[in-house]
């Protein structure tokens, strides 16, 4: 979203908060936390649920209605927003026994912000058709600084006559809000966009790695790098080199941030979707392996960007 259209985002937002009406939140993680958050900031009334009622308690003590099953959200509110880890976790949100589709209203409107298969995607928006109810996607970007700060860029696949009434949820957790084109885009987008995030982050490591043990000093490094074509995202925000940056994981035993496991999970889903689709990913399935192998390693929780943890540890390759 370009900044002409920023007014828009901020007049929808300062609308009278006895004017807006429930909204459903269902996926409470280290995304959807801050996510309903934002919501609640900007006065809209949530239904809540989450898998683990734990996850839910600040938001019960904070007024927010807590329910016991994505079935309930559906029966009380009409817009819903879904945040969950996986494919399988959002089928069986949506139509699982006790899922979204059982009760959905006629005229609801369905944003999942999780990053899943496109091909489920299209599938979950009809079966949602069926029912009388319209579903987009709208996968995340920006990490968890940017879901604290209202900051993230949402990647939005769908009827595009329904982005609008999207853009008036979505536009008070994010900066950006770009619509992609048919269901599955936005999807789409995300998964080419953290197939170069891995890329990235590994070449970020192995170059700081490299340095570190040709003996350069690695915040000298990172500044050479930040003013040189190497620089990057993994290099300028979200350093993997502990002690270079503060407020990002590497500064905190790789803890919080975006999990190992997740971009292990989205470089699945890019592999696939370059088999699918016959497309070359030479250093996209290179990638898959690494996290994989991580993953396997015990870094599993740990963020992503501890790959240079692994590099460093791993003098085998």
């Amino acid at each position: 979203m370009n900044g002409g259209q920023r007014p828009f985002r901020n007049l929808v937002c300062s609308r009278s908060m006895a004017s807006k009406t429930p909204v459903g939140f269902v996926g409470l993680g280290n995304m959807g936390n801050p996510m309903a958050k934002n919501l609640m900031k900007h006065g809209y009334p949530l239904i809540i649920y989450d898998v683990f009622p734990d996850a839910c308690k600040e938001f019960q003590d904070a007024g927010e209605q807590v329910v016991s099953s994505p079935e309930d959200v559906a029966e009380k509110a009409d817009r819903i927003i879904t945040v969950l880890p996986t494919s399988i976790n959002a089928i069986e949100a949506y139509s699982g026994a006790n899922g979204i589709l059982k009760k959905v209203k006629k005229g609801s409107l369905l944003i999942d912000s999780s990053t899943i298969d496109p091909a489920v995607s299209k599938e979950l928006a009809k079966e949602a058709e069926k029912m009388g109810a319209v579903f987009m996607d709208a996968p995340v970007s920006g990490g968890v600084g940017a879901a604290r700060s209202g900051n993230l860029t949402f990647m939005v696949g769908g009827v595009e006559d329904e982005f609008a009434a999207a853009q008036q949820l979505l536009g008070c957790m994010g900066s950006n809000v770009v619509y992609c084109g048919a269901v599955g885009t936005g999807q789409a987008a995300k998964i080419c966009n953290n197939m170069l995030l891995a890329i990235s982050m590994i070449g970020t490591a192995e170059a700081m790695n490299l340095g570190i043990r040709l003996g350069l000093d690695p915040k000298l490094l990172t500044k050479i790098l930040n003013m040189s074509s190497g620089r990057c995202w993994s290099s300028d925000a979200y350093n993997p080199v502990p002690g270079v940056m503060d407020g990002v994981p590497s500064a905190n035993n790789y803890q919080g941030g975006f999990g190992t496991t997740l971009m292990a999970k989205d470089l699945g889903l890019a592999q696939d979707s370059a088999t699918s689709t016959k497309s070359p990913i030479l250093l996209g399935s290179q990638a898959h392996q690494i996290y994989r192998m991580m993953c396997a390693k015990g870094y599993s929780q740990k963020d992503f960007s501890s790959v240079f943890q692994f590099l460093r540890e791993e003098e085998t390759f």
